[in-house]
C-alpha cells in the first residue's frame, strides 16, 4: 500500500508539467514548482479524443485527489457517481446540456450526503457547498496534472438541474449533486486564460490597493 501511494504521489508531482505549458515553463518545472505550475495552467476542457481510454487507475488516482480536499470539523460529506456508460453519460447530458457530457468519455458528479452533516434530527448543513467544491476543486487540478482535460459544470443550486441529475441516476434524497465534471484526454488547442488581476487584491482592508 505504502508502495502505491508513493508511485501515485510520485506520477501527480512529474505529470504536473502538462502539455498545455509552455516550453519555457516545462524547462523550469520542477518537483517544487510543478503543483503550482499545474493550478496555473489548468484550463476548461469541453473536447476529448475518444479514441484514447481513461484507465481505472487514473480514475482511482484522481479521486485520491478530491477526497485529500480540506473539509469542515473532517466531515468528509463528499460522494461520488462516476458516468462511464455511454447511454448514462447521454442521459444526465440532456439536463445539462452545456455539460459536454455527450462528447465526453468520462464524468464524475461530484455529490454531497447530507446525512454525514446531520446531527440528529437536526439538519445542520454546515459547510458541505466548501467541502465539495475544495474536492471538486482537487479533481480537476489532478485530472490536469496527469494530462488529461475537464470542465467544472454546475448543477446545485440550479434545483431543475439538481432534480434532473437526481431521478437520472437514481439518487436518494440524502445526495445533492453540485456539480458535473467530464474529462478524458483533450483533443483541439485548449490554451488557459490569465485571470490575475492585481485591481482585485486589497490589503489591510478594502480601500487599501498595493
Amino acid at each position: 500500500m505504502k508502495k502505491f501511494f508513493f508511485i501515485a504521489a510520485a506520477a501527480l508531482a512529474l505529470a504536473g508539467c502538462s502539455k498545455s505549458e509552455t516550453p519555457a515553463q516545462q524547462d523550469s518545472c520542477s518537483t517544487e514548482n510543478c503543483a503550482y505550475q499545474s493550478i496555473l495552467t489548468r484550463t476548461s476542457v469541453r473536447q476529448w479524443d475518444m479514441d484514447r481510454t481513461v484507465s481505472a487507475d487514473t480514475v482511482d488516482m484522481i479521486l485520491r485527489a478530491a477526497m485529500s480536499a480540506p473539509t469542515a470539523m473532517n466531515k468528509q460529506p463528499w460522494a461520488f457517481v462516476v458516468l462511464t456508460e455511454r447511454a448514462v453519460l447521454d442521459s444526465v447530458a440532456t439536463c445539462l446540456p452545456w455539460s459536454g457530457l455527450n462528447n465526453a468519455p468520462i464524468a464524475i458528479i461530484t455529490c454531497a450526503d447530507m446525512s454525514k452533516v446531520c446531527d440528529g434530527e437536526t439538519v445542520d448543513r454546515g459547510f458541505w457547498i466548501q467541502d465539495v467544491s475544495a474536492a471538486t476543486e482537487n479533481l480537476l487540478l489532478a485530472a490536469h496534472a496527469l494530462g488529461l482535460g475537464a470542465v467544472w459544470t454546475g448543477v446545485y443550486p440550479d434545483m431543475e438541474r439538481v432534480n434532473g441529475v437526481r431521478q437520472r441516476l437514481s439518487l436518494p434524497e440524502n445526495i445533492i449533486p453540485l456539480a458535473a465534471v467530464p474529462f478524458g484526454y483533450p483533443a483541439g488547442d485548449n490554451q488557459p486564460k490569465d485571470k490575475y488581476t492585481p485591481a482585485n487584491i486589497h490589503y489591510n482592508g478594502w480601500t487599501s490597493v498595493q
